[in-house]
């Protein structure tokens, strides 16, 4: 066996339970750089291509028969073997669908009605405060959606006053809800 090389070994040429290391070790150590560079120009991505000399080394330890002076140069073994891994994968990885992601079926958020009641307290509270023609006026507009000529032929008086009223009427509230309850005149 003087013309081997002196990685190429089986399982068998390292007795004891430390065998598989052993062989394993030796061949990284020999092999393992160029693997690894030959790897990340095919897979363009370092830790794809440490997990390609991972598997190519378990592939090697495998077949650790089959790495014999005879059946050619152990380097060029494992860069077939790698260029086999990384085709492989890129077969899988175009055969599978697109993974999306997980979506659960839920029904829609129903809000919680318990703001818009409180604020309907508070704005009823608000118009108890405001004198009767703002709170007629206001009424109208807004909580019976009338138009300033509706409201006005509703109240009597004429939509000039309507418009008027409206603008003191929402001033005047929102002095209420501030809490300064100066009532505005007019």
């Amino acid at each position: 066996m003087a013309g081997e090389s002196p990685i190429v070994r089986t399982v068998g040429d390292y007795p004891g339970p430390e065998a598989a290391e052993t062989l394993i070790r030796s061949l990284y150590a020999e092999h393992g750089r160029s693997l690894l560079a030959y790897a990340t120009r095919l897979t363009g991505d370092r830790a794809a291509a440490e997990d390609v000399v991972q598997e190519t080394l378990v592939r090697a330890w495998k077949h650790a028969g089959d790495l014999t002076a005879g059946k050619g140069s152990v380097r060029g073994w494992l860069l077939t073997v790698a260029r086999n891994i990384v085709t492989d994968r890129a077969r899988a990885r175009a055969a599978r669908p697109a993974e999306v992601a997980d979506v659960e079926i839920r029904p829609p958020v129903e809000g919680d009605h318990s703001e818009a009641v409180v604020n309907t307290m508070v704005v009823m509270d608000a118009l108890d405060r405001v004198s009767p023609e703002h709170r007629e006026v206001l009424v109208q507009l807004y909580y019976r959606g009338r138009s300033v000529a509706e409201a006005a032929k509703e109240l009597g008086v004429p939509p000039g006053t309507v418009k008027s009223r409206s603008y003191y009427a929402l001033r005047a509230l929102r002095a209420v809800m501030a809490g300064t309850e100066a009532e505005v005149a007019r």
